[in-house]
Formats: C-alpha cells, structure tokens, sequence
C-alpha cells in the first residue's frame, strides 16, 4: 500500500495523562518556498497534509480514522485500534479530494475504499446504525460512554455522507469502481433511520443501545450540527421519515427560527445553548461538506448559505473585537470551534471553543481553514499566516489541533478526525464543489431533500 509519509509509531500514553508541549524553536522547513506560493498552491499544501491523517495515519487493519492521533507518545495500547465513525466519514471525503487532486492514485484508494466498505459491512450495526467508535481489528463497538454502546444515528450521518459522495464518484467507472459504488450503496441503504423515531415519534433519536435501549434519551432538534441525519433519514429508499419528522422534530414546529442579530447579522436560528453569537464553527461545516448551501432554502430558512456564512463572520467579527483582550486574535488568527483546549492547570482538555461562551484563548485552525466557502479571503489570510508565520503550529498532518499565540505559542502536537476531516473537503468545495456535487447529484438525496420541502436553486431542486 503506498503512502504519503512514512513513521515510527513510538510509545503510547492516555488521553487524560497528556501533558502540554512548550513551543520549540521555528520548524527549519523550507519557509522561502511557502512564503512564494500562490494561494493555489498553499491550498494544495493543507489539503495533502490532511489527507495523511486519514491515509498514513488510519488504523492499520480497518484503514478507516482513528479517533485521535498524537506526535507525542501516541496512543494507550487500549486505544491506537479506535476508529471513529463519522470521523472516518470525513475521511472517505478527504480520499476523494486526493483522488481528485492526484495526491493519491485513483487504483490504490478504489482498494482501500473497497477494503473500508468489506469492513463496515461486517462491523456492529444497530438496526443499521453503526457506533460512535469500533474497534479497527474486531469491529466491535467500543462504549464511548457507559450507555453510549449501540448506535449513533449522528455519526452514522456523517459516515453516511461520506460514503454516498464515493459510490457517486465511482458509479460510472471500470468493473472494479462499479464494484466499489455497489457495496457503498448497499452500506447506506442499509440504516434504519425510522427506527430511531422511538416507536414513531416525530422527532429523531441519537442513540439507541440494546442494553440501554432509549436511555439516553436525545432528541435530535434544530438548530445544531445534525441537519444532515435529518436530509439522510428522509432520503432513504427503505427506512424513511416523513415531513412531519422533520418539522415537528428538527424544527420545533418553525419555533426555532430567530430574529436576533449580532454584529448587524442575522442568525436567522437559534443555535442551540449559543443564540447570541451562533456556537461553534462546526455546525456551519459538520452537515455542510456534502449538503450543497449555496441557493438552498426551505420554509423557514431562506438561505442556509447566508445562516452559514453569517456564523463564520460573527466568529470572524468576535475574534477582532476580543472581548476577553487575548493576545493574538487578529484578521490573521481567528476561529473558535471545538477541538483539544488548554486547561487551567495546563493539561490539554476538550472544550466546544465559541465565542464568550467558551472562549480560553485557544485557536483551533480547522475553524477558518474549513469556513473557506464561507470566508475565503478571511481563510486564506489564516492558511497564509499559519504556514509562513507559525511553522510549529504544522505538524506532519497539517495543522494541530490547539494553538495558542495568547500562551506563548503554545500548541499541543495532536490531531482528531473529526477536527482534520472537515479541511481538505471544505476547501475543495470553495475550489470546485466537488462534495457538494457528488452529494446533491445523488437522486435519493434530491427525492429527500423535496420531500421535507427544501429548494436548490444550485441544483434545480423545487
């Protein structure tokens, strides 16, 4: 199998042990050379150093993400084979770009997307739906709580999405591609998204366990990261929901809509626990890598690219104001969302970094890197910036995680899936679309889309 990069998998240590790592000396790569690239090229950078987290750095028996990654002392032995699902979503996605972009070659990811959807196939399903994590060699949920030890209809969501977008690229292809696209299809058509209505409730279910059953009691509602298992569960030729589902669940009835401005930009809903400024960054990228923004609408949002993109700028804005006077937020270095964080006692941590509410001074770079549709020039200035004036904020997957210019540059040498996956996708839809047309051609997602009354003007979808 080739591969982009090769390491030394070195001693491993737990997640809640990990210490924070001072910032070294500037990385002695070639600045000269970056500094001179062309935006195009700089793009073409990030997007290739993502794509290493999901193909050097997959878990070697199932090839599909693991859950995190880190420079330093990477892994406890009981957890380098946990793979995370909706992560590995993200990951299929960011294979296509390399494909697309000639990174990697087309034969060698049709085998190891042949080898994903053998080893999804026979993984734990619940009712169709796959666990938040697996183990990569036995495929065996792994609890990613006491009850969280079935299915996760949102992370199935995000796996889903990523799946589709590669039976739609490889569908019309040589034997083996045809191939390939046949067991993706089979795969996604396979969760029963109605099951998780709880005996046909109108509102969708998170999770479902067999010894927990509907314990964990999470209603899927709006507005968060989880429109998009609400676009999948209504396109699904065999499980299906219907358009009460949506409205009465996702939408509160239309209650979820908002007048509220901030920064003299609406919101036009209300996210969830974050109504003032719009919560973290991921909610505008999560459902949106596949979803196609651009011209779509339903009832009660008239433009998901306006709701996204005025998130994006009221993060932007916030960064500028620095209400709580960090050091370092700037038009350069700007973007909250969630990820790895700097405790108090400084231990790494994990925090959903947004604006006031959960703002520590640490910057997360997949923020502005995958708000790149949204914001370009805003997201440019940040890639330029990171590459050319914080080479140790790079890593040999791209950019870590957390970053710090408020403590001393501070970063911590660690990546996670769901972080790394969001790049290389996000910033080839702002270069060509690619997801977004992969996912908005498929005709299940057309039939789904209109059955719960969304518009694309994009693509012809009333």
């Amino acid at each position: 199998m080739k591969t982009l990069l090769t390491i030394s998998i070195v001693s491993l240590v737990a997640l809640a042990a990990c210490n924070l790592r001072k910032a070294p000396a500037p990385k002695s790569v070639a600045e000269s050379s970056i500094v001179k690239m062309t935006d195009n090229q700089l793009m073409d950078k990030v997007q290739s150093d993502a794509l290493k987290y999901f193909w050097d750095f997959a878990e070697p028996n199932s090839l599909l993400a693991r859950e995190r990654y880190h420079e330093d002392n990477i892994y406890p032995d009981n957890d380098k084979h946990v793979v995370t699902t909706g992560g590995s979503g993200f990951g299929l996605m960011t294979i296509l770009v390399g494909v697309d972009r000639k990174f990697i070659p087309r034969k060698d990811a049709v085998k190891r997307l042949t080898h994903i959807a053998d080893f999804l196939a026979k993984a734990d399903r619940f009712h169709g739906a796959w666990p938040h994590w697996m183990n990569g060699e036995t495929g065996k949920v792994v609890p990613f709580g006491k009850k969280d030890n079935g299915g996760d209809l949102v992370e199935t969501a995000f796996l889903v999405q990523g799946i589709i977008c590669v039976r739609e690229y490889f569908k019309n292809g040589n034997e083996e591609e045809k191939a390939l696209a046949a067991k993706m299809d089979q795969l996604w058509k396979g969760v029963e998204w109605n099951w998780y209505t709880k005996g046909g409730q109108k509102v969708l279910y998170w999770h479902w366990s067999p010894s927990y059953a509907w314990e964990m009691n999470f209603p899927l509602e709006g507005y968060n990261e989880c429109l998009i298992t609400y676009v999948l569960a209504a396109s699904s030729p065999d499980y299906s929901i219907d358009y009460d589902t949506y409205n009465k669940g996702w939408t509160r009835n239309g209650t979820y809509t908002t007048d509220r401005t901030k920064y003299g930009l609406p919101l036009y809903v209300k996210h969830n626990y974050a109504e003032e400024y719009g919560g973290p960054l991921f909610w505008s990228q999560y459902s949106y890598l596949g979803l196609d923004p651009r011209g779509l609408s339903d009832k009660y949002v008239k433009s998901y690219w306006d709701l996204n993109r005025n998130q994006v700028l009221i993060d932007y804005k916030y960064c500028l104001e620095n209400p709580l006077k960090f050091k370092g937020y700037s038009e350069k270095y700007w973007g909250l969302t969630a990820g790895y964080t700097r405790n108090k006692d400084s231990s790494v941590g994990y925090a959903a970094h947004q604006p006031m509410k959960e703002d520590f001074g640490v910057i997360t770079p997949t923020a502005a890197l995958s708000s790149m549709p949204y914001t370009p020039k805003e997201s440019m200035e940040f890639l330029r910036f990171l590459y050319t004036e914080k080479p140790q904020f790079i890593g040999q997957a791209g950019p870590y995680d957390a970053t710090s210019i408020n403590y001393n540059d501070w970063f911590t040498p660690r990546y996670l899936a769901i972080d790394q996956g969001t790049i290389a996708p996000m910033i080839e839809n702002y270069r060509s679309g690619l997801l977004w047309n992969l996912f908005m051609n498929a005709p299940e997602i057309r039939t789904g889309l209109e059955k719960i009354g969304f518009r694309s003007q994009k693509h012809g979808i009333k």
